[in-house]
């Protein structure tokens, strides 16, 4: 070998066991960095390409990595449907037309393999999005069964490849769910025979080359219920990587049956009620916590290699609904706290407010990457909290977090491993109090990680929201130079 082989970074690692200790930074790739014109025109509403590419993710690692993450998740590599649809352009990368092509609007090949070197350089994995379900071409017909050039489709160019046409009109019918299209009659999303031997063949051999390729340490995988559950364990073997699904449906008994058949779920069954019970203060603390524990017990592994997120491209931003600085900051609180790997969708840490697609795929550019915003301190500050009780706890990422009984309503209180967190959508004027059991902590002092505020803990423990924000506990003892150096007394 030589010496630039012996060097060259590879694929660090791959399992959900590795992947569990980590924290995720979500993009969108075209809305990320233009490393072109740092002063891009980017109106989300008109559904173009603004620029964004890998050089520009590059660019900007140290913005991310300074939060605390340790793996990026981009958009889906491969080439999407040309030109203008009626429904904008496919800048997002959900649109796949050729997956042996890239899309080359983000960069070329040599420039996604240096993304892959420079995460890896840094000690950072590369997740990549993956769309498997369906391919896309402008219809050239409106009636129904519309007719297509499959001759543009690659490498699925048969009419056969697909399930007869039809759009999905019944959600309680899984058959329907799996077998009709996704998307409408100006743009259907073209749904892949994933019965078919060769088919699943063809995709098998397509992901394990892939993963190869760019050096690929995880893959999320769209639209997961759109294909039976069977069709996942072969593929996701073919991967050789973690695979982490989108299941968007917020029953447990129902998502749970992906959670058999890949490594983990990104976690709607949590994210519905947590966007509840925070969008403002009369929401429901009690259905969090109790559709959260259904959902441990529904996953055959737990949520430990599970994604806990606040917000995704999918969905309106939380801040759309409320910007009270209490209920945001509690909110962007919990998926640091429980048990799945947490993950950030670009922009959060910035205070960005859009609404539903396609306003919530802001130019991130426009902001300065700013690292001096409120949210982006607080960011830091959980990450640097998980990763320290990881190394005081082996367990940690395997020990389910627990709910600590509480008085009041409008509070929860979350145990795990050397963390207690505490949450109340109490709101910014409100007020919350929060009773912590003999116990809980040794005797000694405890320090909220968020304000370096100290208590000393002889016996139960009661303490107060100031201006309805969170707080995350830990005994001071286990403490090093990453966090809370200088600590003062609350008392």
């Amino acid at each position: 070998l030589s010496l630039g082989a012996i060097l060259a970074p590879v694929a660090l690692a791959a399992s959900a066991d590795e992947w569990k200790s980590r924290s995720i930074y979500q993009l969108v790739t075209d809305r990320f960095a233009n490393t072109k014109d740092s002063n891009a025109e980017c109106n989300s509403e008109d559904r173009k390409y603004c620029g964004g590419s890998y050089q520009g993710v590059i660019a900007q690692l140290d913005y991310i990595q300074k939060m605390g993450f340790d793996a990026v998740w981009v958009s889906p590599i491969t080439k999407n449907v040309d030109g203008e649809t009626a429904n904008g352009y496919a800048y997002h990368g959900y649109w796949p037309d050729d997956i042996n092509k890239l899309n080359d609007n983000f960069g070329s090949a040599d420039d996604l393999k240096a993304l892959a070197k420079a995460l890896h350089a840094k000690d950072m994995y590369l997740m990549v999005d993956v769309v498997v379900n369906h391919l896309v071409a402008v219809p050239t017909s409106t009636d129904i069964p519309q007719s297509f050039d499959y001759s543009t489709l690659q490498p699925f160019s048969e009419s056969s490849d697909y399930h007869t046409q039809c759009f999905i009109t019944d959600y309680n019918n899984q058959t329907e769910v799996e077998q009709c299209w996704l998307g409408d009659s100006k743009l259907p999303l073209m749904d892949i025979n994933t019965e078919d031997s060769s088919i699943i063949s063809t995709y098998n051999d397509w992901i394990s080359k892939l993963v190869s390729d760019y050096d690929i340490d995880g893959i999320r995988i769209d639209t997961v219920k759109h294909i039976r559950p069977d069709f996942w364990p072969a593929f996701v073997k073919a991967a050789g990587v973690y695979t982490i699904g989108e299941v968007l449906h917020g029953d447990p008994d129902y998502v749970k049956n992906w959670a058999e058949v890949m490594d983990g779920l990104l976690d709607y069954p949590s994210f519905y009620p947590l966007s509840r019970a925070f969008y403002n203060t009369s929401g429901s603390m009690s259905e969090l916590a109790t559709t959260y524990t259904e959902t441990q017990s529904a996953f055959k592994n737990g949520l430990h290699a599970s994604g806990s997120f606040l917000e995704n491209h999918d969905n309106a931003r939380f801040q759309s609904h409320t910007t009270d600085s209490g209920l945001v900051a509690n909110a962007v609180a919990w998926p640091f706290v429980n048990d799945g790997i947490p993950i950030l969708y670009y922009g959060q840490e910035q205070g960005y407010q859009g609404a539903e697609d396609p306003y919530n795929r802001e130019a991130l550019w426009f902001s300065g990457y700013s690292q001096d915003k409120t949210l982006y301190t607080q960011v830091k500050a959980l990450n640097a909290a998980r990763k320290l009780a990881i190394s005081k706890d082996s367990s940690y990422t395997s020990t389910a977090s627990k709910f600590i009984s509480q008085d009041n309503s409008n509070v929860l209180a979350i145990s795990k491993g050397p963390l207690v967190t505490l949450l109340t959508n109490a709101g910014s004027s409100g007020s919350a109090t929060w009773k912590i059991p003999s116990g809980t902590f040794d005797n000694g002092d405890v320090v909220d990680i968020l304000t370096c505020k100290s208590w000393t803990v002889n016996g139960d423990l009661s303490l107060d929201a100031t201006n309805g924000q969170p707080r995350v506990l830990m005994a001071k003892s286990n403490l090093d130079s990453t966090l809370c150096s200088d600590t003062t007394d609350a008392a």
